[in-house]
């Protein structure tokens, strides 16, 4: 049996239709969803359904004006990401995410762990949900994006065969800005339009 992931109805999470951008009027409803019956799905099933959401939780890592920019590199996950630089550290849940309580936090903090290593002081602001329609893999994923606002830069990639990442100050995104995914290129543009 193959990997099981958490999903949501598209239909359900979305009655008036998907958007395109970060939204944190939309959480509670993905939360009640989630908590109130929760659906794992085989991952191999649901990868090309628009029907089903699967829920992906995005950690962006702040230290200061520097964040986390990773670039998925070709031994990574999802093919269809390769050589995409991302702003979020994140991953599909899976049925044993919610074995101590919430299954989106369980998944956030059993993706962070998997990708990276990191010893210091935190706090955690979600942000909201995020969608996006314009590339196949933002057709079937919905993003619950987390600030991960960081009192050390001491942080490193654990899965360097999948992910090579650097620290970089905000004026330097830009840069980077067209090799981003569009996850990434959104959650910019909401930090920079909202000053966060």
């Amino acid at each position: 049996m193959g990997e099981r992931v958490l999903c949501v109805r598209r239909t359900e999470l979305f009655p008036d239709g998907p958007f395109r951008g970060i939204r944190p009027e939309v959480l509670p409803a993905l939360r009640d969803l989630v908590r109130l019956s929760p659906l794992y799905l085989p991952r191999d099933e649901v990868e090309d359904d628009p029907g089903y959401q699967q829920v992906i939780p995005y950690a962006v890592f702040r230290h200061g004006r520097r964040y986390l920019l990773t670039r998925r590199l070709a031994a990574g996950g999802e093919r269809r990401l390769a050589d995409r630089c991302s702003l979020g550290i994140g991953g599909h849940i899976n049925p044993v995410d919610g074995d101590e309580g919430d299954p989106l936090e369980g998944g956030l903090r059993r993706e962070w762990e998997e990708e990276v290593e990191y010893r210091g002081g935190f706090s955690a602001t979600c942000l909201g949900v995020l969608k996006d329609e314009s590339e196949p893999v933002g057709r079937v994923h919905v993003g619950l994006v987390y600030l991960i606002e960081a009192d050390s830069p001491d942080i490193a990639i654990r899965e360097r065969h999948k992910l090579a990442g650097e620290l970089l100050d905000i004026d330097r995104l830009p840069e980077r800005y067209p090799q981003m995914e569009t996850w990434s290129q959104i959650v910019y543009d909401h930090i920079v339009e909202r000053r966060l």
